[in-house]
């Protein structure tokens, strides 16, 4: 109920991506508001097991494995603890859960490549998109944008930093910056774990070392994005073809507190920012809720705590991995596709040890250089580019 006394509805989820950290925050804060929301689907990708446990806790009607043989497993840990949910498998049923006509929300927080076509089917569907996976902006932002226009989805990012720019934005943006005084973004970047590392030091990083953030808990994968600043370069991406602002008004700043979340620049010299603890819960449930605000179970920010905050420019030499996403931006069509997909090849072979810390930057550089920029037209096109860059990403791997 609002102050006023009127009802407001009851929103049914389906989380793409239940098992991970973003999926283990939403839970967090939809069982915080039991009147407001509720699990209508829960996927994972192999973990049964822990998909489940959210099942017993959460009773989601459906649960769906993109793994078919975890998908038999998961039927048998259901049956054996007598839990209703029913338990699909595939890429087929990921997609049907996204687009299900019961349900209102889904929050796409598959890790990866993996999360592109459940995310447009939900688009396509016209559902209300809660956007934790940029990998579906960076690989195919315009045929992503288009199908969100064409179903008449709802759009809301929920990566700290774009929700802090989509909450620094005029009420309304209709994605042209020139015609609301946006003069440009400024996306903060918390530096990650080897931010004043010696450059010389870098090359016998070790996964846990590189999977040791700072401020935020992630998985790993994307611990490693932060560390080389991929993840940053990502989201520069990403906020492009969110806020229809172009590569060169998207300024990253290195701010190692994590407190300021990013800011807006307008013409008139303001200057716009969403500041807040480093805790994904407070995006999530900003997102969820809005035009309204709920409790999101973070704390407030202590202002006389914090004392001082700190900004610096990032070094383009250091984290290589920042100029080349920028890179294929500028080049547009594939590139960026296949920037993500070699990017998620050398991270797995870093995290499995068969190449260092600093070969991920020179795996991804090597895929690009090799392979022409291919065409953006359709899903086959987004999908082709990331193949061929992950073939040409294994053999460089073996070349190094």
């Amino acid at each position: 109920m609002t102050e006023s006394g009127i009802a407001l509805p009851h929103r049914r989820i389906t989380l793409l991506g239940a098992t991970g950290s973003i999926g283990a925050s939403t839970l967090d804060v939809i069982a915080r508001h039991p009147d407001r929301y509720s699990a209508f689907a829960l996927t994972a990708n192999r973990d049964a097991e822990g998909l489940a446990r959210l099942c017993l806790r959460h009773s989601p009607r459906y649960a769906v494995m993109a793994d078919e043989g975890a998908a038999k497993e998961l039927r048998r840990l259901l049956r054996e603890a007598s839990c209703p949910t029913e338990a699909l498998g595939g890429a087929q049923a990921l997609r049907d859960a996204a687009r299900d006509p019961e349900t209102d929300v889904v929050m796409a927080a598959i890790v990866g490549a993996a999360g592109l076509e459940p995310a447009l089917a939900a688009a396509r569907a016209g559902k209300t998109i809660l956007l934790a996976n940029k990998e579906a902006l960076v690989m195919a932002g315009p045929l992503f944008m288009r199908a969100v226009r064409e179903g008449g989805a709802r759009l809301l990012p929920v990566d700290s930093e774009h929700n802090a720019i989509f909450q620094s934005l005029p009420a309304g943006y209709s994605g042209d910056p020139a015609r609301s005084g946006v003069r440009g973004i400024l996306l903060t970047a918390s530096g990650g774990p080897f931010r004043t590392t010696p450059r010389e030091a870098l090359a016998s990083v070790t996964p846990e070392e590189a999977c040791a953030h700072p401020k935020w808990r992630m998985g790993r994968k994307i611990s490693v994005d932060s560390a080389t600043m991929m993840n940053k370069g990502l989201e520069v991406i990403e906020a492009h073809w969110l806020f229809g602002v172009p590569a060169e008004n998207i300024q990253v700043v290195v701010h190692p507190q994590s407190v300021v979340h990013s800011l807006v620049q307008y013409v008139d010299g303001s200057v716009l920012a969403e500041l807040g603890q480093p805790d994904m819960r407070a995006p999530i449930a900003q997102a969820l809720a809005y035009p309204e605000r709920i409790a999101s179970g973070v704390g407030p920010l202590d202002l006389f705590e914090i004392a001082a905050l700190h900004f610096e420019r990032p070094d383009f030499d250091r984290f290589p991995c920042l100029g080349l996403a920028y890179r294929a931006l500028e080049a547009g069509g594939g590139a960026p596709a296949a920037l993500n997909a070699a990017n998620e090849v050398a991270v797995q072979r870093f995290l499995e040890r068969r190449i260092g810390f600093t070969d991920i930057a020179r795996v991804i550089e090597s895929v690009m250089e090799r392979l022409p920029t291919p065409r953006l037209d359709s899903l086959d096109d987004a999908l082709a580019a990331d193949a061929a860059a992950r073939r040409m990403a294994e053999r460089i791997v073996e070349e190094v």
